[in-house]
């Protein structure tokens, strides 16, 4: 029998209705958020992306600020854009697309962001402030699978969960966010021992370590919720196909409920970045932030 699906899709859509209603409300108060996002270079994927970002800030109502910028800018430029950006009251949350050209040091783009307006929350600051229970932009893709747990579990308090992967983005924030739910926390990574006998006492567990179906299905605890927020390409049966960290068809035999890919947590990262940047605009006005979009 197929467990419930967790439909990112369907999910995602009721976040940017919520967002729309917030940004409908304050712009009774003459107030319109605004987001702006720099591109550097031609990235074809990134490209799309960002087009897709912009037509979604804007049809909840927002203000997108759009700077593509070639891929031979310098850095010193780049930082003064940002600046610049950091300074304009009309922009209340800044997302630079990664990956940057080679000739650029992300993290002094990133950390120059304005903390206050760090949607992608990757800034040093953010990070630390997360990690010491104190409030802070957090990073989309992990507060859209917070988001998800909470629909599904509710009190998360308790509970044993497993986040494959280590990186900055997605598996020590997430760890981060579980801890401060109440949760028993294990970060494991491709390199961890024992790996399929920690799986199978999680409760929750949250794939995000790159590495096409590495997740079987006999790792899996009877009756867990499973978060796959992995994206990778692969050819089967001579067709390119998309799939998982997690063997789905496996994992989904067992598991209480799970995300597909793609549809899963996919759509929540535009949806958490649209939320964070409502959240910015409300903090910059001293008005009360929005309900059930934060973490």
């Amino acid at each position: 029998m197929t467990p419930p699906l967790i439909d990112g899709k369907s999910f995602a859509s009721g976040i940017r209705s919520r967002v729309a209603s917030g940004v409908l409300a304050l712009s009774a108060r003459g107030i319109t958020p605004g987001l702006a996002v720099v591109l550097v270079g031609e990235d074809p994927a990134s490209a799309v992306y960002v087009r897709n970002k912009g037509v979604q800030t804007r049809e909840v109502g927002m203000n997108s600020y759009e700077h593509k910028l070639e891929a031979t800018t310098s850095q010193a430029d780049l930082l003064a854009l940002i600046a610049r950006l950091n300074r304009d009251s009309d922009v209340h949350g800044i997302l630079v697309q990664l990956p940057l050209p080679g000739h650029i040091d992300s993290d002094a783009v990133l950390n120059a962001i304005d903390p206050a307006k760090d949607v992608d929350g990757f800034h040093v600051i953010n990070a630390g402030r997360l990690a010491t229970g104190q409030k802070a932009m957090v990073p989309c893709t992990p507060l859209g699978c917070l988001m998800m747990l909470r629909d599904r579990l509710g009190d998360l308090s308790g509970l044993d969960a497993l986040v494959i992967g280590r990186s900055n983005i997605v598996g020590k924030p997430m760890a981060q966010l579980l801890l401060a739910e109440g949760c028993t926390v294990t970060i494991a990574h491709s390199r961890s021992r024992n790996l399929p006998d920690l799986a199978r006492r999680a409760d929750i567990l949250v794939a995000a370590v790159g590495r096409p179906e590495m997740v079987q299905g006999d790792w899996i605890k009877p009756g867990a919720t499973v978060i796959d927020v992995g994206i990778n390409r692969i050819e089967r049966d001579g067709k390119p196909r998309l799939v998982g960290d997690v063997d789905f068809a496996a994992a989904a035999a067992v598991a209480g409920a799970i995300t597909p890919v793609p549809g899963g947590v996919g759509p929540m990262t535009i949806a958490c970045l649209l939320a964070n940047t409502l959240t910015a605009c409300c903090r910059a006005n001293g008005l009360p932030e929005p309900e059930g979009l934060t973490a």
